[in-house]
């Protein structure tokens, strides 16, 4: 019988007691061998078809049983790192990104930059592929000496603009969005905030609606790797201090980034991190990453495969993250103790807030990052020592757009997501 540690704080113990806690039937296999299927603690397989967990995929009382039986599995740093080394191939296969696609020419546009107090903002795209233009913003510290630091900055869904007012509202540009990468560009990082797949100029070829299709999964996946390629290739930039966080669907693309690219040095996911809710966006749970016929992995489980690189879960009362002090951050201390680097993991909750992005979760994320990729916090500091973000110049979407429809070289975009697809594939051979 395994120990049940996390689950007994919900009292379920009982729980766990009757679904029996599976163990490896070679307890002694070779590291890069090692898997582990709980299937007596999961819903069925289906017949056929894709084993996918999307959504409320597993109650909370289901999720942290998972996690205790995780443990006992795992109960030490030479079969936990085996372990992960299987997740992290079996969620590149499930992303269709195995092998990787061929890393092709950038070709990146840098335009309007503007400056502010402490930063420049710069319109930014590239090709992830050919034919499909990763766009977004680049935050860049002004009157500080190279090399600086890098931050991704993915951003949650909403909902479409309605009418020129409405991209304010809109993926990247929303406030807390601006907000965040400013404050990071003047405390001494170039921040990139990166459009999902049919968000932001991405719509110009590809519309809304190829978010809502697996393809997105795929290429959010290595579009954030792109993006590290793209950040990397600046000479100001140091390749070891790369950061990225995220909120929501962003901080789905945050932990899956840090666990597929090794280059991710620090890492905080805001408001997504669960051990039962899996995402409700085929970006997020539309392909097969969670689970397969020798895997499970909850986003709980994910998110740790960044030990031991600095890791901070920000959490809510409000959704899905409510639970994050007494289920999933000691099952992520326990796997960071397995490399004696239980100071690198640490959460911030915040029982009475929601799902957002909002001012006091940017307060837990910006000493983190300062402690970890070396910035300089008091560039942000009132004179009390508390943060102030008044500095921020929160631009006018109208002014921070990428790509513009009369783009000469947009006739050779790739418009649909199976034309994307079709492309990524080719680029596997």
């Amino acid at each position: 019988m395994c120990v049940v540690s996390f689950s007994s704080v919900l009292a379920l113990t009982s729980l766990a007691v009757l679904a029996g806690c599976s163990r490896s039937e070679t307890p002694n296999a070779e590291p890069e061998t090692l898997t582990w299927a709980p299937t007596e603690l999961l819903p069925p397989a289906p017949g056929n078809g894709p084993m996918l967990a999307q959504r409320t995929y597993l109650t909370p009382e289901q999720g942290a049983v998972v996690l205790d039986a995780a443990i006992a599995e795992f109960p030490n740093r030479e079969r936990w790192s085996a372990y992960a080394a299987h997740v992290r191939q079996r969620i590149q296969e499930g992303a269709n990104l195995s092998p990787l696609p061929e890393r092709t020419p950038l070709n990146p546009i840098r335009r309007d930059r503007r400056e502010y107090d402490g930063y420049a903002v710069e319109n930014v795209a590239f090709e992830s592929i050919p034919g499909y233009w990763v766009t977004g913003n680049l935050y860049l510290p002004l009157d500080r000496e190279p090399p600086y630091a890098a931050v991704v900055n993915p951003h949650g869904h909403s909902s479409p603009p309605d009418g020129p007012e409405g991209w304010i509202k809109h993926g990247r540009f929303k406030e807390d969005v601006q907000r965040r990468a400013a404050s990071l560009a003047k405390m001494g990082a170039v921040a990139f905030t990166i459009d999902m797949v049919g968000y932001g100029d991405s719509t110009l070829f590809l519309g809304p609606d190829g978010h809502r299709h697996g393809v997105s999964m795929t290429l959010q996946a290595w579009n954030g790797m792109r993006a590290i390629d793209f950040l990397t290739s600046l000479p100001e930039v140091d390749p070891q201090r790369i950061g990225v966080t995220g909120h929501s669907g962003g901080g789905t693309q945050t932990f899956v980034l840090t666990a597929l690219d090794e280059r991710v040095a620090v890492s905080v996911p805001v408001a997504m991190v669960s051990s039962y809710f899996f995402g409700g966006c085929p970006c997020e749970s539309g392909l097969p990453i969670h689970r397969s016929a020798d895997h499970f992995a909850s986003n709980a489980m994910i998110a740790a495969l960044a030990a031991p690189r600095p890791l901070k879960l920000i959490s809510d009362g409000g959704d899905w993250s409510q639970y994050t002090p007494l289920v999933e951050y000691p099952f992520a201390r326990t796997i960071y103790s397995y490399y004696d680097a239980a100071d690198q993991v640490a959460y911030h909750h915040l029982p009475d807030e929601g799902h957002n992005y909002n001012f006091s979760k940017r307060l837990a994320m910006y000493p983190f990052m300062a402690e970890h990729l070396q910035l300089d916090l008091s560039a942000i500091q009132a004179p009390d020592g508390s943060i102030d973000e008044s500095f921020v110049t929160v631009e006018d979407p109208a002014l921070m757009h990428a790509l513009h429809e009369d783009d000469a070289f947009l006739e050779r975009a790739l418009r649909t997501p199976e034309a994307i697809q079709q492309e990524l594939e080719s680029l596997q051979r």
